[in-house]
């Protein structure tokens, strides 16, 4: 008997870890005193009513490990609830007229929740991407949460809303009052085929899909199949898609403005810029083979722009944040040898500030050795500058 009661508690003490690692912030309280209970009752158990302490161990090694085993199945294997409003507008309703648009983003949840990257994760065993393997997964989660309580929070949401409504606001200001803006997200609610749906049923007779990313890939392909899937035909309802803005000459200047703007009036021969791009798996380039050249090819715009206001060219230098080489912290310390006092550092890829432009990009810059009196400067990702917004409209007005 008291052998299967070991058992017992070595199992739930295995499954008490898993929660312990993944549950939301305002649950790891709670997880870590049942966690420590737990093993703190398997300790106890263990001495006082085990003989044999190495059988014990050989016995509470393999339950524990099923206890963790399955309730990161149990969690790993959650899937999102979505449930679609139902499209109210009949066949052959003329509607009301007007155009809307569907910003169309990445999502990223304001405080940490797992469930976006459990989705990543099946995402990237079905293309059979190698990624972390699957019990280490939840120590995956723990990290991320972890950055989330570093940051405090994720600034992605709030700030593609302030970038709608100045985007709307410069519209209106052109003098359409008419076209209506929805926003979207591909990981998180809103996704774009809610918003088409709703706009749909207040009438809408076109839609864009404003694609607010930088290059083409599996990202983009989703939120336009989800809706492709509406079938918007059947209503007599057009749709077009924006291009990824890769190429916009008026986002590579956004960079460039930002970094004068970091320094007024100063030489800029001492000054280095680093542009950290986001990197995607090798096997993302068999399906998009156009990704990282678009990355790269974004990039260098920049580059050539910096060099033409006066950087040197040889304190200008490109990173990848992850899956590809070279990464951030190697350009620093080369710009640092060549006598740079300060480095300004861009993740070009990031539209709109979050987790990886507030934490990752700068932590992996600060692993360089830094001598005093250096510093690093993090600028982040596109955010709302008027170049940004300019930009956004420029591919709008491409397919008007």
């Amino acid at each position: 008997m008291d052998w299967l009661i070991l058992c017992f508690i070595s199992f739930c003490t295995g499954m008490l870890i898993l929660y312990f690692l993944v549950v939301p912030v305002h649950r790891i309280n709670g997880a870590l005193l049942s966690a420590s209970f737990s093993f703190c009752a398997l300790v106890i158990f263990t001495v006082a009513r085990m003989a044999n302490w190495i059988a014990a161990a050989v016995l509470i090694l393999p339950t524990l490990a099923v206890g963790y085993s399955l309730a990161a199945w149990i969690e790993l294997s959650r899937r999102e609830k979505r449930n679609l409003s139902p499209i109210t507008r009949r066949k052959g309703d003329p509607g009301k007229g007007h155009r809307a648009v569907i910003y169309f983003t990445h999502g990223e949840p304001e405080f940490y929740d797992p469930q976006c990257w459990i989705n990543q994760f099946r995402e990237f065993d079905e293309q059979r991407i190698r990624f972390i393997p699957f019990l280490a997964r939840p120590f995956f989660l723990f990290n991320l949460r972890r950055r989330y309580l570093l940051v405090g929070r994720s600034d992605h949401r709030g700030m593609h809303t302030r970038m709608l409504k100045t985007l709307v606001q410069s519209w209106r200001s052109d003098g359409d009052l008419s076209t209506r803006f929805y926003l979207s997200f591909l990981e998180i609610a809103p996704r774009p085929d809610e918003m088409v749906i709703r706009a749909i049923n207040e009438g809408a007779n076109e839609i864009i899909l404003l694609e607010v990313f930088l290059t083409q890939s599996n990202h983009t392909a989703e939120g336009e199949n989800l809706v492709k899937a509406i079938n918007l035909e059947e209503l007599g309802i057009g749709l077009r898609f924006t291009r990824p803005l890769w190429d916009s000459t008026t986002l590579q200047r956004s960079f460039v403005e930002k970094a004068l703007e970091e320094n007024p009036g100063e030489s800029l021969e001492n000054v280095g810029v680093l542009l950290v791009g986001h990197g995607q798996p090798e096997e993302w380039d068999v399906e998009f083979a156009t990704e990282t050249q678009q990355e790269t090819g974004f990039r260098i715009g920049i580059l050539e722009k910096l060099e033409k206001e006066g950087f040197l060219r040889e304190n200008i230098g490109m990173a990848w944040m992850e899956f590809r080489e070279p990464k951030p912290a190697g350009r620093v310390e080369e710009m640092l040898r060549r006598g740079v006092e300060k480095v300004l550092i861009f993740s070009t890829a990031i539209s709109a500030d979050g987790l990886h432009s507030q934490y990752d990009v700068p932590m992996l810059a600060a692993k360089s050795r830094i001598d005093a009196g250096k510093r690093l400067i993090n600028l982040g990702g596109w955010n709302d500058h008027p170049l940004v917004i300019q930009a956004l409209k420029e591919r709008l007005q491409e397919v008007l």
